[in-house]
């Protein structure tokens, strides 16, 4: 069966249980499961029940779609994502932003943890992503056999969304930077030669997703809008050597700040 096809019987079998359309889809990284759990009046659907949908490996991901309201508004919350470095496929995630879309999701958030490559973007700290590099070079649409492969990704992080949250933010009191993301394809981190090249091409942030979920959602004609949460600085700007660990003890606190804005994100569209 096509994409579309396992996106249109699994959002069928989802709205047999909840009422659609849904507003805003969402993408949560390491760190984030917390605010799957605010979602009012939520209902879960395990990835292994959905067709199509893959499973993550990694210990800090759960691997499900929740769906309910969050301040006000309809939500899908994919509550953990699987990595282009757990299958070798770029295009791991199309099924469940497919999904998605068929759900009514005219546009997505997208988290991650990342490594800083700033010195003034800290561990515990927030950069909203405004434009990124490409480094693995791979493509989700590779294999696409209509000319829509043919993505433009000049405003791949929608301004409107952008300048949103940048108003969510100073109502959350939080002081949310902006920068350049850069895809490395994992699972290994990378050496400090390669954090030098990329901070040469104008990186200020690294990791190892996001950026093919960006570009499928864009094929799919959803907006998008992405924020990492800052877990540790790019290897070799300490001299300490960087771990899965530390990705999980540090993204909780600069994710308690994200759900803040996000939260005040959401409410400010229902006004």
């Amino acid at each position: 069966m096509t994409i579309a096809g396992l996106a249109h019987d699994a959002a069928k079998r989802i709205l047999e249980q909840v009422e659609g359309p849904i507003q805003v889809g969402m993408v949560l990284g390491s760190g984030l499961g917390a605010l799957a759990d605010e979602v009012e009046n939520a209902v879960r659907f395990p990835y292994s029940d959905l067709p199509g949908f893959p499973v993550s490996s990694v210990s800090s991901h759960a691997s499900e779609l929740v769906i309910g309201t969050l301040m006000g508004v309809k939500v899908a919350i994919l509550a953990g994502r699987a990595h282009f470095y757990e299958h070798g496929d770029s295009t791991i995630m199309k099924q469940p932003l497919a999904t998605l879309k068929a759900l009514g999701c005219d546009h997505l958030l997208l988290t991650n943890a990342a490594g800083s490559l700033r010195e003034e973007i800290a561990p515990g700290e927030l950069m909203m992503i405004d434009d990124h590099i490409n480094w693995s070079g791979r493509s989700p649409l590779i294999g696409v056999e209509t000319d829509d492969r043919f993505v433009g990704l000049t405003e791949a992080y929608d301004a409107q969304i952008r300048a949103a949250l940048t108003r969510a933010a100073a109502v959350a009191g939080i002081n949310l930077k902006s920068g350049v993301y850069a895809w490395f394809s994992g699972p290994n981190f990378e050496t400090p030669a390669e954090i030098r090249a990329v901070r040469m091409l104008g990186a200020d942030a690294v990791g190892m997703s996001t950026v093919p979920e960006v570009i499928l959602a864009r094929w799919m004609g959803m907006r998008v809008a992405a924020v990492s949460t800052i877990t540790n600085y790019g290897a070799g700007m300490t001299g300490v050597e960087l771990s899965h660990q530390e990705t999980k003890e540090v993204g909780p606190i600069g994710a308690q700040k994200l759900i803040k804005i996000i939260r005040a994100y959401l409410k400010a569209m229902t006004k």
